[in-house]
């Protein structure tokens, strides 16, 4: 028998390693997303920037599974859902920098791939996340073939903002300036 005490810090460490990964597959089948979401920056070259995320929502409720899947991920963070809103009483687990999308996220669903058709988009998003590690995202042309990729993802991004032809004309604006 042992003589070292396990702490609670040392319990914690345990839930995050035994937590299942197949269970975190599941939860992100039902309330995940893998999502670029594009800004007009007068900034960028392209005019036009693209922020890759990976988000997980909840009721705050069960808060305590959004905090066990950052835990696990060992990256993110946790923000009110729409905190604008004071009806809306969900909370989303949110990945957004490239590195620990790449080093992280990528990977496990790589993986542990996911089992329904949001396999596609996961499959089009991390395309997309190393487009942007080679520098894509800051060209024109290929800030032209990130939008193409990711208008595929997401029921064709009918929750958009902005129409991919919107997106396109915009590009295309600013290639005429050049």
């Amino acid at each position: 028998m042992s003589k070292n005490v396990l702490s609670a810090d040392n319990q914690q460490e345990r839930v995050k390693v035994n937590l299942n990964p197949w269970y975190i597959v599941g939860f992100v089948e039902g309330e995940g997303t893998f999502h670029i979401a594009f800004y007009i920056d007068p900034r960028m070259k392209a005019k036009l920037k693209a922020i890759p995320e990976f988000h997980v929502n909840q009721s705050y409720l069960r808060i305590i599974t959004l905090e066990k899947i950052r835990e696990y991920f060992g990256c993110g963070y946790l923000k009110k859902n729409h905190a604008k809103n004071p009806k809306d009483t969900t909370y989303v687990y949110v990945v957004r920098d490239r590195e620990d999308l790449m080093k992280q996220i990528i990977p496990f669903f790589r993986k542990f791939p996911l089992k329904s058709v949001k396999q596609e988009s996961f499959v089009r998003f991390a395309r997309i996340v190393e487009m942007m590690a080679k520098g894509k995202h800051r060209t024109v042309s290929g800030i032209k073939k990130i939008v193409d990729v990711a208008y595929q993802m997401n029921a064709s991004g009918k929750y958009r903002f902005r129409t991919k032809d919107e997106l396109k004309t915009l590009l295309q604006s600013s290639e005429t300036i050049r």
